[in-house]
């Protein structure tokens, strides 16, 4: 895939982990991944922020949990935005909250932590020096998110406010996309082969500005103390050698591999608790 440099407003642009123990963390995902990790803190900073990059290009991140986390630890997902104060003030006005007020990174950019209308978390990234992950959908690296909610209705409504996200159903029937009209527009014009790929895979119309997925959570997939969340999905080019990798390095196997249309995914814990899914695409056509 192309390198990144920079994202439209209104998608997901950088995904990180704050956990317990960095060092723990960062040698359970070198492994996994192939990751390398560079601390981006200053040397007098309280904590660790480890940026992870694959082939020289930066993925993601592992930080120092703060004070008052969660105990079990959680991947993040930040959307790009222009402004992170005025997309505060739109989550608030369409029923959602902010958790943490804006506030500057360094010179890398400025974020706020929010929630949309049933609780599932999220950031706001308006980048400086930091442009989100340089390399996307390639084995090792972030390949989508996914919104798990119990109101899909009320989730159209708050991200389309937001963010003008809109929902398209997944043609035959399967979960929902998220589309950010024009993002297929913008792909094209760093990769002008992307839409004619993704038609001799077999992809859906609108395929190319799906930035994630909705997906209504059941009771038969999810107990019902199991809030709204967004997780998150690594590609991989070989999904029953990764989980067995995850097993070698202390994670654990939520949902052993399995096949579903396009892909061959399998649902993973990393040693301190994170929840991921990594997924190998297998094309129809």
């Amino acid at each position: 895939m192309l390198d990144r440099d920079g994202y439209p407003p209104g998608v997901p642009c950088w995904v990180d982990t704050a956990q317990p123990d960095t060092d723990a963390a960062a040698r359970f995902y070198r492994g996994l991944f192939g990751w390398e990790f560079e601390d981006r803190m200053p040397p007098d900073a309280p904590g660790n922020y480890l940026v992870a990059s694959l082939d020289g290009l930066d993925v993601a991140a592992v930080g120092s949990a703060p004070d008052g986390a969660p105990a079990t630890p959680a991947w993040n997902m930040y959307i790009w935005v222009e402004s992170a104060d005025a997309t505060a003030a739109k989550v608030l006005d369409a029923g959602g909250q902010v958790v943490a007020e804006p506030f500057d990174v360094l010179d890398a950019g400025r974020m706020a932590v929010c929630t949309d209308q049933s609780g599932a978390v999220f950031s706001i990234w308006q980048a400086g020096t930091h442009k989100g992950a340089q390399s996307v959908n390639a084995p090792g690296t972030w390949n989508f998110s996914d919104l798990n909610t119990r109101d899909p209705e009320g989730a159209e409504a708050f991200y389309g406010a937001v963010f003008g996200w809109e929902a398209t159903p997944f043609e035959g029937g399967g979960p929902t996309m998220w589309r950010v009209p024009g993002y297929g527009d913008f792909l094209e014009r760093r990769d002008p082969d992307v839409r004619s790929r993704q038609d001799d895979v077999g992809a859906p119309p609108g395929f190319e500005d799906a930035i994630a997925w909705l997906m209504p959570m059941t009771s038969d997939q999810f107990p019902d103390d199991v809030p709204a969340h967004w997780s998150v999905t690594f590609a991989v080019d070989d999904t029953d050698a990764v989980v067995a990798r995850a097993a070698d390095f202390g994670g654990n196997v939520l949902v052993p591999p399995f096949d579903a249309p396009f892909v061959r995914s399998a649902v993973i814990s990393d040693p301190q608790g994170a929840v991921l899914t990594v997924s190998k695409f297998v094309p129809t056509t």
